[in-house]
């Protein structure tokens, strides 16, 4: 059973729907998508600087591209931690830059600590905007989401080789790619309610503190089970950092159920190349700090067999900022049967509906 629980925003009382179950390892649980905000804590710094499929990576990039070199570190956080890979990888110097004002103070207190500090460089601001010479050699930036561009690695990263990096010069990560795949969202929390994880509500509650009003925020889900997927995983969003980068894309994809249940959106997830020649990491069947996305589509859920086709058009726009994109996506279920039934979902990076879809009036019940 949920619980319904009240958080304040802005002198405005929201009610939100909470498994009051304690969350455990393993077990999955619903949170707001995080990344995307300024509004890390220590806690989440600390899930990425333990997160040891990510960091074996980005270090291995780092070992092979570094050492002689100039490293850039976009989005350093509090523990400047890319920036110290790299001078400890060999790198001569490394420029760190941060965008978040508590996560900067906190980066220059521990830089003072350092030895030798003179190797690294703490700059506050969005490299978006910031002017310095010389340029860097390596590039690294841990701005990766849930959904691969969703923090703007996109935008930020072709800014970086355009003004930034070397002619030549190197991005780490190499690639990064959000995949989707047809679900039901009850499937993918096994017997326990639709609603937020209790430990979540401080989140959900800064994210609309930081815009201002409540908007239906992407929903992020811990430990889903890949035996809850409906269709194979197939990519939507492709992010070659060190090749066409894009900033906005369309994709169009054919999802073939292959086994029977029912639909009504699709969980998205991350797979991420540091190097080109390794194997990815798959956020959906490795323990990462990176989790699934569950993108609502139908307004109720629609039973499926196999060999029926979800046809998925996933489009991503830079917003208002020119840096974080907009989701659009628009489905078509095409049954055996010769039935189809029409879907879709606008998901800003801010703004936009509130309450507009079942998913989110179940999360946010009115009064």
């Amino acid at each position: 059973m949920r619980n319904i629980q009240q958080i304040e925003t802005h002198e405005r009382s929201l009610r939100v729907s909470v498994d009051p179950e304690p969350e455990q390892e393993g077990r999955p649980a619903l949170w707001p998508s995080v990344g995307e905000y300024p509004i890390y804590d220590p806690f989440f710094y600390t899930t990425m600087t333990t997160d040891d499929e990510r960091n074996q990576r980005f270090r291995a990039a780092l070992s092979q591209l570094a050492p002689d070199r100039r490293v850039l570190d976009i989005g350093t956080g509090q523990d400047l931690l890319w920036a110290r890979e790299g001078v400890q990888a060999g790198a001569r110097h490394a420029l760190a830059i941060e965008v978040i004002g508590d996560a900067f103070h906190k980066a220059a207190a521990n830089l003072s600590s350092l030895t030798p500090r003179d190797r690294i460089t703490l700059l506050l601001g969005e490299s978006t905007n910031l002017h310095f010479a010389p340029r860097a050699d390596v590039c690294v930036a841990e701005i990766i989401g849930s959904l691969a561009g969703a923090e703007g690695a996109a935008a930020v990263l072709a800014d970086a080789r355009n003004r930034h990096l070397k002619p030549g010069g190197l991005v780490v990560p190499h690639r990064a790619v959000t995949l989707a795949a047809a679900v039901h969202l009850s499937d993918l929390l096994p017997d326990q309610p639709v609603a937020f994880a209790e430990a979540s509500l401080p989140y959900l509650r800064s994210i609309f503190d930081w815009h201002g009003k409540p908007f239906d925020v992407r929903l992020r889900v811990e430990n889903p089970s890949a035996d809850a997927l409906l269709s194979e995983g197939a990519p939507v969003e492709v992010l070659d950092f060190n090749g066409d980068l894009r900033t906005e894309q369309r994709t169009t994809t054919r999802l073939a159920i292959t086994r029977p249940g029912r639909l009504d959106g699709v969980l998205t997830w991350l797979n991420l190349w540091c190097l080109p020649d390794e194997a990815p990491l798959d956020a959906l069947r490795m323990k990462t700090n990176w989790a699934s996305i569950y993108l609502p589509l139908f307004e109720n859920p629609l039973p499926v067999a196999p060999g029926d086709i979800l046809e998925l058009t996933f489009a991503a726009t830079l917003s208002d900022d020119g840096v974080h994109p907009d989701y659009q996506l628009s489905a078509a279920l095409h049954t055996a049967d010769g039935q189809q039934h029409h879907g879709s979902l606008e998901s800003p990076h801010h703004g936009g509906a509130f309450r507009a879809h079942t998913t989110y009036r179940t999360l946010f019940p009115a009064s």
